[in-house]
């Protein structure tokens, strides 16, 4: 698997297809977060703007080899392992964009409630930035699974089905995105660093059923 991830991740670099997603993020963090804004309030607004990013890079992970090369990589490791590596590319690529994200709104945001009235601590305001960013990371790469090849091929059926299932997982009450940036915003709101854990419970189950589905119905399809 480690041979076929390094193969996939430079795939993902070499095709520079990356810099599209790359760059509308951080155009949407420059425009969304400036100095000094409260720190919890700046993370939920990356972590938010990460998700679709993630799917968007799975789109491109998938679709990156020639039917040709996805058939000999197929042929030589199984058309559900190849599969599952494009995917582990696209989740790892955007948890770095995040991870250098959380990094940068750290360090440029004020350490303080939303009102400024109440200190909030910025390690710990990070590390919750952190496991916002896998929560969006994962869903992302959940959603860009089931709504791109092998599930979806018709670029015309996928690209709005990837779009509309991103925007309603930040929006839906109970969604483990919806969760998480309600717990950072309260959270920022209250002066407290929250922890939440159970949205990342949730977003590891999602991201596996979801990736089971796509690699199973790869094999079929392959």
């Amino acid at each position: 698997m480690s041979a076929l991830l390094t193969y996939q991740a430079a795939l993902l670099a070499r095709s520079q297809r990356w810099l599209a997603p790359v760059i509308l993020y951080a155009v949407f963090l420059a425009v969304g977060v400036q100095s000094g804004q409260p720190v919890l309030d700046s993370l939920a607004y990356a972590a938010a703007a990460l998700l679709p990013v993630a799917a968007w890079l799975v789109r491109i992970c998938v679709s990156n080899e020639p039917p040709a090369a996805r058939s000999c990589s197929a042929a030589a490791a199984g058309p559900g392992r190849a599969h599952l590596a494009s995917l582990l590319a696209a989740f790892l690529a955007a948890s770095a964009l995040g991870a250098l994200a959380v990094l940068v709104v750290t360090v440029m945001s004020d350490g303080a409630s939303t009102n400024g009235r109440l200190p909030v601590p910025r390690v710990p305001a990070g590390a919750a930035g952190l496991i916002a960013m896998l929560v969006s990371a994962l869903l992302g790469t959940a959603v860009g699974a089931l709504t791109n090849w092998p599930l979806l091929r018709s670029p015309a059926k996928s690209v709005p089905t990837m779009l509309l299932a991103a925007l309603l997982l930040l929006v839906t009450t109970g969604s483990p995105a919806q969760s998480v940036l309600t717990d950072l915003t309260t959270g920022s709101r209250e002066g407290s660093v929250p922890w939440p854990l159970g949205a990342l419970a949730g977003a590891v189950v999602a991201a596996v059923a979801a990736g089971w589905a796509a690699c199973a119905m790869s094999s079929r399809r392959g």
